[in-house]
Order: structure tokens, then sequence, then C-alpha cells
């Protein structure tokens, strides 16, 4: 009985953060204040607040900072829109895919491209950004927070 009350816990919680979607719930957390700023720049915002369902690699502020210097100034310019577009949706996958369902494979993004999952000594890898935190729930998704950016190859 003990065991019905660990396995209903974690979705009565995971429930206040779902009336929220994946991009009111990434503004409503200082950590992803450059991720939002660029989701706002790319024109993302509107399509990752749809329907989704969306699986989102959201790197923090951390993340971005390990970025050369002058990388997410360069970004954020109207005339890379188009670039800052494809980084953000190859951080995005289509459904919701929680950290329970997480198997090693290539996985499909947003962007065309495929981001490589991994399990490394215990930690799940996203194309060498290490998850940090996972299961922060969306109304259209799943966020799981990632320590560095990932890029596109092409």
């Amino acid at each position: 009985m003990s065991s019905l009350l660990l396995i209903a816990a974690p979705a009565a919680v995971a429930g206040k953060a779902e009336s929220k979607n994946v991009v009111e719930v990434a503004a409503g957390n200082a950590a992803f204040s450059t991720l939002v700023a660029a989701v706002k720049a790319a024109g993302l915002a509107e399509a990752l607040s749809g329907d989704g369902p969306f699986t989102v690699f959201a790197p923090t502020n951390e993340a971005f900072a390990k970025l050369p210097e002058g990388t997410v100034e360069t970004l954020l310019k109207p005339e890379n829109k188009k670039k800052l577009q494809s980084i953000l949706t190859y951080h995005v996958v289509s459904g919701k895919v929680t950290a329970a369902q997480v198997q090693p494979a290539k996985v499909k993004t947003l962007n065309g491209a495929s981001v490589t999952i991994d399990v490394q000594d215990g930690k799940v890898m996203v194309d060498g950004a290490q998850v940090v935190k996972t299961d922060i729930m969306g109304s259209n998704g799943v966020i799981h927070v990632i320590d560095s950016v990932i890029l596109p190859s092409k």
C-alpha cells in the first residue's frame, strides 16, 4: 500500500505545473532566462506553446555561458534567426518522454537531425550534455534540464 502512495505523490505534485505549457514553465524559472529569450528571438514561443506534446532538453543560463564569448549575443540578432531556430529545435523532440521512458537511442529532433541519447555511469547524456534534472511537467510536454547547449552538426 505504501508503494501506491509513492506512485501517486509525484503525479499530484506534477499536476500543479501542468496548467502551464513548456514555454510558460521555462519562463517562470530564472535559470532558463537565456533560453526563453532565445526562443522568443527565434519566433518559436508560439509553436512550442502549441498542443505538442514536446520533450525539451533545456539548457540553463550556466549552459549558455559555457559557449564562446559573444555567441549568444550573435545568435540573438535578427539576421541569425534561422540558425537560432535550428539550434533550438535541435533541443526538442516530438512526444512526451519522461525519465522513466528514456532509453539509449538516436532520436529525431524537430530540427530534422538526430540527437544521441546515452547512459554513461548511470547518467543520461544527450549529445554529450548531461541531464541534470528530469520531468519538469508542462501541459504540452516535459522539460529535462541539461548542463550544456547541444549543437546540430549541419
